[in-house]
């Protein structure tokens, strides 16, 4: 099978990229989502849950098309944007965004898990000693659940890599701007003599999401034996 073509070239380096920009940009506030799910009950919280996981059940291009509407140069919040030099739509800072928004409910489900199996009594004893909140979520509920922290960043990541639907609805299909992984098969396998490089493609995105998961799995386990030690 002949090497990758700049153009596939350009297109794994983009996902990459854009794929790793949405999963860190959405870590900390799928934290605090998180958190905010396992340990506090309050007004709206299953209206909170509903709406962190409405990407998983919307078609994509639903999705897509709301960050559209929202994030769009003339969209609710587009527009406010973009006079501030923020620019999402047609760009590859919105395939990160959608990104970030299709992996997010994976990452927080991840985490939720993680941080409900943290024993609520170590946290309640290290209170007890006058610890404040935000220290014991850093000294206690943080250490513990770093495992499914871990998995649930991994999870992002490897949503993002796979993202379709929402990304061409809300950025296109730009060679070199927003043609990521997915979106240049797609382009392959329309055009005559593009089942070649389609396949390639296909085997570097099988490849890459393995090897996510399989790093996730390694530094769960890793992690988890230093936590028990």
């Amino acid at each position: 099978m002949p090497g990758l073509t700049p153009d596939e070239w350009t297109a794994v380096a983009l996902s990459l990229r854009v794929a790793s920009v949405g999963m860190l940009a959405s870590l900390l506030p799928g934290l605090a989502v998180a958190w905010l799910l396992a340990r506090r009950d309050f007004p709206g919280r299953a209206l909170l849950d509903g709406l962190v996981h409405l990407p998983l059940i919307l078609p994509p291009v639903v999705t897509g098309y709301l960050l559209l509407l929202a994030f769009g140069r003339k969209g609710i919040l587009g527009g406010w944007l973009s006079e501030i030099g923020i620019v999402f739509a047609f760009r590859w800072t919105g395939a990160a965004l959608a990104c970030a928004v299709m992996g997010f409910p994976l990452m927080v489900r991840a985490m939720r898990l993680s941080i409900e199996a943290v024993d609520r009594g170590l946290e309640q004893a290290a209170a007890s000693l006058g610890a404040p909140p935000l220290a014991v979520f850093l000294t206690v509920t943080l250490p513990l659940s770093l495992p499914g922290i871990l998995a649930g960043a991994v999870l992002a990541f490897a949503k993002a890599m796979g993202e379709f639907g929402a990304t061409i609805t809300f950025v296109s299909n730009i060679p070199g701007e927003t043609q990521t992984l997915p979106s240049a098969i797609y382009t392959l396998t329309q055009v005559p003599g593009g089942e070649g490089g389609a396949l390639r493609l296909t085997l570097i995105s099988v490849g890459l999401s393995m090897g996510a998961l399989l790093a996730s799995e390694w530094l769960a386990r890793r992690v988890g034996r230093r936590l028990a030690a």
